[in-house]
């Protein structure tokens, strides 16, 4: 539980900062021009290859890091293909990394921790409120170190999705006469990596497939900060619980999705803290809800040709423990509300949950036993 508490104390902290930097605002304010400006995709278009796990491990899941950008900063790239190309269109980079219009801008960080010490920069953390943003002197100093934090989490995040391997890359960048890599001219890869072909799987904007190969992610994720302030586990779980509710949309309609732990690793390769974890959270963050479970589970599925997948509903033949998953629902609806605030209140909510029940254990384990008499002397 002590953990529990200084976990949620961390995240309480970092979520502060991003407030009072306003990284989270400024990166989805960028986004929203970058919607507007664009087509406007009412959803976004995933390839199912960045869930599918080869072996042990998803390339969605080897994204699943304590820090870092890399998965939030590919969504990121997705994102931005598909407001400015038309489905099939090969993608181009055509912002710089740092600077007005970059890709820096569209990552919110909480501006103090970095990444290459792997410690928080006291400076700027402690800088009073009333002078971020300012025309001071320190407001222009703080301007120009909270962009150099960006640009090393994004050429942070470059160099995580390229080392993913040779054949499952997400991003390919060239190196310069002495070996160093271009940053600026990196390419994007399609969901399923880089491949094992001379010729790379360079990204183009896929169409509305079916359930089976493609999700569709609502605009708002990016729009309203979410993107920014969910941990990687978060987002993974809520890939992975999107994907399910649109592959099997009328049991999710009538009677929520579920994972075991055997499916789930076969077929994500998703591990049991990370979905427990990252399901409670999002429960507690609006973003899905509880399902009333059926009856029954049914083995009666209709014929696909997966059979990974189809293990997914399919009721085991034998049961060693008396375990019942959770059904779970999406709720759309809060990805509506603002990320920053309905995670604060959450939290916050959260940290009088955990110190509640340390005070009613506290006062447990120091109660006298029930019916026993004082020793004598």
């Amino acid at each position: 539980m002590a953990d529990a508490r200084e976990t949620n104390e961390r995240r309480l902290r970092r979520l502060q900062q991003m407030r009072k930097t306003g990284s989270v605002a400024e990166a989805s304010e960028a986004l929203e021009g970058i919607w507007k400006a664009g087509k406007k995709p009412e959803l976004i278009v995933l390839r199912r290859a960045l869930l599918q796990a080869d072996g042990n491990r998803s390339r969605l899941t080897r994204l699943v890091l304590p820090r870092g950008v890399a998965l939030r900063f590919y969504l990121l790239a997705l994102f931005e293909a598909q407001c400015r190309l038309d489905a099939g269109d090969l993608w181009h980079n055509v912002r710089p990394l740092k600077g007005a219009e970059s890709w820096s801008t569209l990552v919110g960080i909480d501006g103090a921790y970095d990444t290459a010490s792997g410690t928080y920069d006291s400076a700027l953390k402690n800088m009073p409120s009333d002078l971020w943003g300012s025309a001071s002197a320190e407001g222009r100093w703080r301007m120009r170190k909270l962009e150099d934090l960006r640009l090393r989490q994004v050429k942070g995040a470059l160099r995580t999705l390229e080392e993913l391997g040779q054949e499952d890359a997400l991003v390919s960048i060239p190196r310069g006469a002495r070996g160093q890599r271009v940053y600026t001219d990196f390419s994007l890869m399609e969901e399923g990596g880089r491949g094992d072909m001379q010729a790379p799987n360079l990204y183009t904007v896929p169409g509305r497939g079916s359930a089976t190969t493609t999700i569709t992610l609502p605009k708002d994720f990016f729009l309203k900060g979410w993107i920014q302030v969910l941990n990687p586990s978060e987002v993974a779980t809520w890939l992975i619980l999107r994907w399910l509710s649109q592959w099997a949309s009328r049991k999710h309609r009538v009677s929520g999705v579920f994972l075991t732990t055997r499916p789930r690793m076969q077929a994500f390769g998703l591990r049991d803290d990370a979905w427990e974890d990252g399901c409670q959270r999002l429960l507690e963050f609006g973003l899905i809800r509880h399902a009333e479970p059926p009856k029954g589970l049914t083995a009666a599925l209709d014929a696909i040709a997966d059979p990974v997948i189809t293990a997914l509903f399919s009721q085991p033949t034998r049961v060693r423990q008396p375990y019942q998953p959770h059904f779970w629902q999406m709720t759309d609806d809060g990805l509506a509300k603002n990320a920053m605030q309905a995670l604060d209140r959450e939290l916050i909510h959260r940290r009088e949950a955990l110190a509640n029940g340390a005070m009613t254990r506290v006062s447990h384990d120091t109660e006298p036993f029930a019916g026993h008499a004082p020793a004598d002397d």
